[in-house]
């Protein structure tokens, strides 16, 4: 039988102490809550003890299963407790389900005269609970049971309490480096999608002979929505496609990766434009959510006859630059994903000599200044002709200095992608 010890200062400073040096060495939650019941032992005699929290303040997968709602995250003497503990703790029940209900310690003498107590163990006569509570919610309960009577006393309150603070602040630990680890996890993901997406993306512009590209795509995050693409056709044609799937992140990136996928291989089909956005669009309502859309401009560039078909369906309008004259390329049908049964057109133009087609998506006219004013596509149609003696990778980068110097920022809010391309002869 230990001797009853009160909690001076020095008491306090002697088990923070001895607390600290156990649980340093890790930050298993298990394992500190472990340690501290092997520390409560030494200075409360107790037969069984557990430190029992809600498993929706353990928010990972190691301490939650399905309809779960107490996680017994440290026990001794109790063996295995029964399959309906969890639902009386959670309803109040009990004396620690008490404890939990209330935010109130309870001191029993006699548990058998107790009409709140259930057993638990068929040998308890007296039991202590204390409330753990985090952020001025309780969130658990510290718990010791005897088989005797009487076994503890109003000061025991006070020590088990120290133990429940500490309990507390080893969950906030615990819990700390086990978000820090899943944010570089979430991280470490996200680069591996980054690097996959950017390996979908053209590494480098076409090099076809009279023609000049360029391009670039700057996602909001990491990873985003928007396409482009350059795809041979044959020895005289190549696919010049750019498109942009609704909302950002993750989710638009997994749209655009299948997309992507059966773009490249129906592309190879000889569609014109509008039979192939056609065919694009009914494919696509098999795997896409009815809320999210795509908005894609594909054309043909037949670079022997220097012919351009095009298909403009929902997108922003190319824009083509002919002897200092700036022409919409719009026409072709809906975005994709909005209507199922629909038809779509194409359109074309001859490219001549010195003429130059830009190709966008949104993010860079939906940009907006300090005082909410839009960049617009008047803007972006002047920069494009002020520029137009420049490389075509020299106005993408005019654009893009432009855009910032308007927004006030070195952040594009909206995935942010050019397509440019020039015919020199």
């Amino acid at each position: 039988m230990k001797n009853k010890i009160e909690l001076t200062a020095e008491i306090k400073y002697q088990l923070l102490r001895d607390i600290s040096h156990k649980i340093r060495g890790t930050l298993d939650l298990d394992q500190i809550l472990n340690l501290l019941l092997d520390l409560l032992s030494n200075v409360i005699d107790y037969d069984a003890a557990g430190i029992f929290v809600l498993s929706e303040d353990i928010n990972h997968s190691g301490y939650r299963f399905p309809k779960q709602q107490i996680a017994s995250m440290a026990q001794r003497g109790f063996g295995n407790l029964p399959p309906e503990s969890d639902a009386m703790l959670m309803e109040g029940k009990g004396i620690i389900g008490q404890t939990i209900k209330t935010g109130k310690s309870i001191l029993l003498n006699n548990v058998r005269t107790d009409e709140r107590y259930i057993p638990g163990r068929k040998e308890t006569l007296s039991e202590l609970t204390i409330p753990i509570t985090r952020d001025g919610r309780t969130i658990g309960a510290l718990n010791v049971e005897s088989d005797k009577l009487a076994a503890f006393e109003k000061n025991d309150i006070e020590i088990l309490s120290f133990f429940a603070e500490a309990a507390a602040i080893s969950i906030d630990k615990a819990l700390l480096h086990y978000q820090i680890l899943e944010k570089k996890k979430i991280e470490e993901q996200l680069q591996i999608a980054k690097d996959v997406q950017q390996g979908l993306l053209p590494s480098s512009p076409p090099e076809i002979n009279n023609y000049e590209f360029a391009d670039i795509c700057i996602p909001t995050f990491d990873i985003g929505g928007d396409y482009f693409d350059y795809i041979p056709i044959d020895e005289n044609r190549i696919a010049i496609v750019i498109a942009d799937v609704s909302g950002d992140g993750v989710p638009a990136a997994l749209i655009m990766a299948a997309f992507r996928a059966l773009l490249r291989y129906n592309a190879k089909l000889n569609f014109t434009p509008d039979k192939l956005m056609k065919l694009m669009n009914e494919q696509v309502f098999e795997f896409m959510r009815k809320r999210d859309f795509i908005s894609v401009f594909y054309g043909i560039l037949n670079y022997n006859t220097h012919n351009f078909i095009f298909s403009n369906c929902g997108h922003n309008p190319g824009l083509l630059l002919k002897n200092n004259s700036l022409q919409l390329l719009e026409g072709g049908g809906p975005s994709l994903n909005i209507l199922k049964d629909t038809e779509f057109s194409y359109n074309e133009c001859l490219v001549e000599k010195g003429d130059q087609i830009l190709l966008y998506t949104d993010g860079v006219v939906e940009v907006f200044s300090k005082n909410k004013k839009l960049f617009g596509i008047g803007r972006l149609k002047k920069v494009f002709e002020t520029n137009a003696g420049l490389s075509p990778q020299q106005i993408i980068q005019s654009i893009i200095n432009t855009t910032k110097n308007f927004s006030g920022s070195d952040i594009f809010y909206d995935d942010f992608t050019i397509l440019l391309f020039k015919r020199k002869n």
